[in-house]
Parts: C-alpha cells; structure tokens; sequence
C-alpha cells in the first residue's frame, strides 16, 4: 500500500498549499515563454520542493504544452508521477555528488529529449554537490542547450556556492501555516474515510513545525493505530505532544496563584505518562506566544494555533504581566538546562506558583562593621586594588578607613601625604577602590577622603605601627616563612621566585616593630640574635657575650642590637645628587610613581621593552648597559634610560645585565617629566649625568 504522502502529492500547480508566491512566478514563466535554464529550490524539509519541480516539468513536457496546467493524463504526465520518464533525471546528490558523475551529466545533456521538449533534471539535497562538482557544472548551468533545464532542491542554501546561485532563479520556500497544514491534513482524512476531529488535526499539525510530509506520515500512522478512529487523546498518546488545554490551564493557575492546583495538576499530567521534559518545551513555546501578542497587541498570523486558542491567547496575554512572563521563561530555561545536565524536569515544574510568578525579593546585603574594614585593610582589600592597578594600590597604602556612616566609606590619609590623597580622589582611583571594597565586602560603598595625623595600622590586625606608603607596608600580615600575593578573592598564592626577597624584607620591618609585635619566627631563624646552648657546650660566658651558670642567675643581658629604621623610598630619592634641589613636595610625587627592580649577578635587569617606560637610577652595585652605542658600566648614581627626557637621550638603552648584584629604582616617564618641567636644575643634572 503506497504511503500517504506519495499518494496525495500534488499533482499541478492548483493543488499546492502555502506557496503561493512561487506558484504565481512559474505559472506566469510558462504561460509567457519565460522559463529559464536553472532553478533553486530552498526551504525545510517537507515543504514540497520536490512536488513542485516535477509538476514544473509537467508543464513543461505535457502533450498540451508548456501549459500551466497540465492534464496529468497524457503520457509525459503520467511517467513523471510515476518517476519513470526518460526525458526527467532525478539524481540524489547526497550519493551522487562527486566530479565523475558530473562529467556523465555533460556527456548525456547533449542528447536530444526522447519524446517531450525538454531534458530536466532534478537534483535533490544538491547542497552536498562538492565544491568540484559544482565548478564542473558551472559553464553548463550558464550556457546550456536549449532543450536543457536544471531544477535544484537543497534544504541548505547557503553551502550552496555563490557562483552557482547567481546563475539560478532562486525560490525561497517557507513553512506553511498551521491553517495549510490542517486544511491539507482535512483533505486527506475525507479522501481516506478517516473519523478524525479538528482538535486532533491541529495537534498533528503542530507537531509537524511546518513539514506537510510529517504531518501525513503521523495522520498514516494513527489511521493504522486506531483502525481510522483518530481522537485526541491517541494523538497525544503517539506524539507524547502536550495538548493545549493543559497548556493554557497551567498558565491560569499561576494567574490564579493556585499552588495546590497546580502541583495538582503536573502530578496527573506525570501519571498519565506525560514527558515531563516535552512539557516545559511545549510551556516555553506557549509563553513566547504570550510574550508576542503582548508587544504586538494581536494575535500574529504565523502562530501555529486555531481560532479558539487565539482568543484564549489574547485574553491570558492581557491577564499575565510582562515582567512575569520574562520570569517564567528564565525559569523554565534554567529547567532545560537542568535536564540537559541529566537533572529532573519535575524540580522546576512543580514550584509553587507564586515563586514563578514574582520576581524573588532582593536580598539584603551583607552587614558590615568599620573593625572589619580595617582588619581586611591590608590583608585583602588593598590586594584586591593591587591586581587592579599597583600604582593605585601603592597610594592607598598611605591611608586607612576611619568611618563608616550608612554606606559611604571615609578613607583617612595622613596630613604629609596631601598628593596622596589627591590621587586618590581621582574618579579612576576611587572607582578601582569601590570595586575592590565590593569584591571582598559585597556592597557598594561610596568614598569618603579625609586628612589626619598619622596613627597606627589596623591593617593587620594587630595594631603594630605599618610603614606608611613605604614597599614593605602590609607585607608582615602574610605571615612568617611566605612570600604571598592575594588575588581577587582574599586567597595567598605563592610566589616562590620572591620567596627569599621577600623573606628579608620581612625580617628588617620586624626589627622596627616593639618586642611584643614581632613576628613568630625565631631570632635565630630570622638571621640574628644569640645562639641557643647545645649540649656539651661550656657553661662559662658564650661567644655572644652571655654569662651562664648552672643555676641560671646571674647572667649578663646581651647588649640588644640598635634597631634601623627602613629607609623610604623618598628618603632613597633625596640622599641621590640628582635630586638634591627638590623639594618634599616634588619628592613625595617621584616616590609615588617609583619602584624597585632587583637583579643577582649576570642576570638581565632591564629589556629592551621595559627601557622606555621611563629613568632608572642605579642604587647599589655594577651593571652593564648594551646600547646601539656599544656597551657602558653604571655605578651607583648612574641613570639610564631610552627616551628623551631633557631633549637628548639619557643614554640609550637596549638591555642592562648585572655585573654584581644590583639594586636600582625605576620612576615612571609621565611624573619624571613634570618634574624635569619644575626644576631646570635636575635637566642640568641629566645633562651632565648622560655626557
């Protein structure tokens, strides 16, 4: 028995439904002598591509033509229905794609047409032609004989190549509406004495997306299924499709905020064996009908539904809120989501009404106390800053939070450090501490800069007195034995390359600190103080200069090494003659946009890349500048450099390598400048420095 499909194909122009543009331009084309040597048919599957090629042929090879309506009885008619013509080839190009057969279609074209007008051929899904097969047709489908036609079907345009469609008519073919569809399906049922009612059709139709060849093989199977009984229910049965009803029912009781209803109803829908899943695709294409009659205010005519669920539609799209069904369908996608993960569907569909219908309440952000704020001051917040900009962070070293009034933050800095804080009120600075304080406190703050004498450093969490502004501010509060940086998150990362480095900075700040406030690590462990008795040693006076005796009296007290205060780095800058003539203020800005490098013996300290960025002053040991000039030694107080600063270069500069190890500090170009603007006598100094 032939399928239903084959059997109600349309058989001329008259019985094709939904396309009727491309129609109207082939009738025209034959009734006036216009029809050209290529056609490209595109579109989805199942929209009659195909139906429409051979009923083109029809009219082309009739007996009474080429007409517009062939008589479908004579015999070129009848043998292109039946798919046996000679004068019609029909090739599947997804197994016939390749350059030889091709080259057959060249060699057989030249033949004269057995008994029609002309040699048509059809070739389906043509799409997957390769790209030399499509070369080798070119000249053919441009130049063709006069009794050739080409007819292409591909459900992908665009691989098909440009050169081929510039040579074609092109016919864009679109899904039919869902009324075709059903009108379609209502002709085979009557022609097949099927009982089927309209519901069920719509149904079938909507589960086709546009393909009349889905919807007839569906309406063939459950004619056989149900002995050409169709209801609605068998058609949900086959399809496990969501009937509308169940739909707009679900829909009204989120309106209604019927919780029990609906966990009610998805538990019946579960039990009758419904696909969860399917019901939350289905929901979510209902509500983007919803949410398209909402900004249209109509009904658009290419939604697959009847006339009685458009009226539902309008009047649930009038009941429902925008901003709720935005919220139903981010819910329902994060469902998807869930079950593509392998979760279950019923999680999402069984949440109360009133959860999906309003938008949660924001929540209440952290609470916060200013004691919290200084102790995360230097262990997290400034880090935070630092993998932002370390400039910013070196200027926020200087401060430290002193208020907290609502959510406006007031960052202190002491009355010395005035261009610190002129910095920081910079929208640039100040937006990099906002986002930072948000990162480790969760709230925005707003900010608040004040001057104030200097105090001690809540950073740490200990009180001990921090180095303001200077580079070992904040280090301590990694704790002992570590070299740490904190990313954005608070959490220690190791930096082993300045393990050691780090280690000794430490172990000069801890000098500076009171007894009490020192780190944990041993005297002995950090380098220094008396050596702790081994067995067998003496008990008479130790190398150290301690007295011990068996009893433990009467010990003289090791005289207690004097303690050295770090030197800042504006101290570093005013003891060099370069800078000499500068007053604090102009100081206090070299300082701020200086660093440190550090480099051992025959290692590179400065690259070719990093010798522009501004001036470099050797501070300790010997290092050797190689330079287009050829290669120099710098000692400390030597500058370098490659860009000109003073109207000649300082001394140009491709690579500095250590000769012993090196100490040097590196201040940024932009506030070197400024500087040199200032004050002619430091341009005098580099002059003489670079002759």
């Amino acid at each position: 028995m032939e399928a239903l499909y084959r059997k109600y194909r349309p058989q001329d122009f008259d019985e094709v439904v939904g396309q009727e543009a491309i129609v109207r331009t082939l009738k025209n084309a034959i009734s006036s002598g216009q029809v050209r040597q290529a056609y490209l048919f595109a579109g989805p599957r199942g929209t009659g591509k195909t139906s429409l090629a051979r009923i083109l042929a029809k009219g082309l090879n009739c007996v009474q033509g080429p007409t517009p309506t062939p008589d479908k009885v004579c015999n070129p008619c009848v043998t292109i229905a039946n798919g046996t013509s000679l004068d019609v080839i029909e090739m599947d190009a997804a197994s016939q794609r390749g350059i030889d057969d091709i080259r057959e279609i060249r060699e057989r074209v030249v033949l004269q047409p057995a008994e029609g007008r002309y040699k048509i051929y059809i070739l389906d899904e043509a799409h997957q032609l390769t790209d030399a097969a499509w070369n080798a047709l070119l000249k053919l489908i441009e130049e063709p004989p006069p009794h050739l036609v080409f007819i292409f079907c591909t459900t992908d345009l665009s691989k098909v190549l440009p050169t081929v469609r510039s040579r074609c008519q092109t016919f864009a073919f679109a899904r039919p509406r869902l009324a075709d569809v059903v009108t379609k399906l209502r002709r085979i049922a009557d022609a097949e004495s099927i009982d089927v009612p309209d519901q069920a059709l719509a149904l079938i139709a909507r589960s086709a997306r546009g393909a009349y060849r889905d919807a007839e093989s569906t309406l063939d199977q459950l004619s056989a299924a149900t002995e050409q009984q169709v209801t609605v229910q068998a058609v949900l049965q086959l399809l496990g499709a969501v009937e509308e009803e169940a739909l707009f029912r679900l829909i009204d009781l989120v309106v209604d905020r019927d919780t029990a209803g609906a966990l009610t109803f998805v538990e019946e829908l579960s039990e009758q064996g419904q696909d969860l899943g399917r019901l939350v695709a289905d929901l979510l294409e209902h509500l983007r009908h919803l949410m398209l009659v909402q900004h249209m205010g109509e009904v658009p005519d290419s939604l697959p539904l009847t006339e009685e669920a458009r009226e539902r539609l309008r009047a649930q799209a009038n009941q429902l809120g925008e901003a709720t069904v935005i919220r139903l369908v981010d819910l329902l996608a994060v469902a998807v989501e869930d079950m593509r993960q392998g979760g279950d569907p019923s999680d999402s569909e069984t949440r109360p009404p009133e959860t999906l219908s309003e938008p949660p309440p924001s929540a209440e952000p952290p609470s916060l106390e200013l004691e919290q704020l200084r102790e995360a001051w230097q262990r997290t917040i400034l880090p935070a800053v630092e993998e932002r900009s370390i400039p910013a962070a070196s200027v926020l070293r200087e401060a430290h939070p002193v208020g907290l009034a609502g959510d406006t933050l007031t960052v202190e800095f002491p009355a010395s450090a005035t261009f610190h804080r002129q910095l920081a009120e910079e929208p640039k600075n100040a937006t990099l501490l906002a986002e930072a304080l948000y990162e480790v406190t969760g709230r925005h703050l707003g900010l608040a800069f004040a001057e104030g004498e200097a105090r001690l450093d809540h950073g740490n969490g200990h009180g001990q007195a921090a180095p303001a502004g200077g580079p070992d501010a904040g280090r301590d509060a990694e704790g002992p034995g570590r070299a740490c940086k904190r990313d954005g998150r608070g959490n220690g990362r190791r930096r082993d390359g300045h393990r050691h480095r780090e280690r000794r900075r430490r172990d000069q700040a801890d000098q500076d600190r009171p007894e009490g406030n020192r780190s944990k690590r041993s005297r002995a462990a950090r380098g220094h103080g008396p050596r702790r008795r081994q067995r067998g040693d003496p008990l008479g006076p130790q190398p150290d200069g301690d007295e011990a005796g068996r009893s433990g009296r009467g010990r003289a007290r090791r005289p207690r090494p004097a303690r050295t205060r770090p030197v800042s780095v504006k101290e570093r800058l005013r003891a060099l003659p370069l800078f000499a003539d500068l007053d604090d203020e102009q100081l206090d800005r070299l300082a701020a946009a200086t660093s440190e490098l550090e480099a051992p013996a025959g290692r590179t300290l400065i690259t070719r890349g990093e010798a522009g960025s501004g001036l470099f002053v050797l501070e300790k040991g010997t290092a050797i500048v190689e330079s287009p000039e050829g290669q120099h030694e710098l000692g400390p107080g030597d500058v370098f450099g490659e860009r000109s600063l003073v109207g000649e270069d300082v001394r140009r500069t491709a690579r500095v390598r250590a000769q012993t190890d090196v100490r040097c500090l590196a201040i940024a170009r932009p506030e070197m400048e400024r500087a040199i603007a200032a004050n002619s006598r430091l341009a005098d100094r580099l002059r003489q420095l670079s002759a």
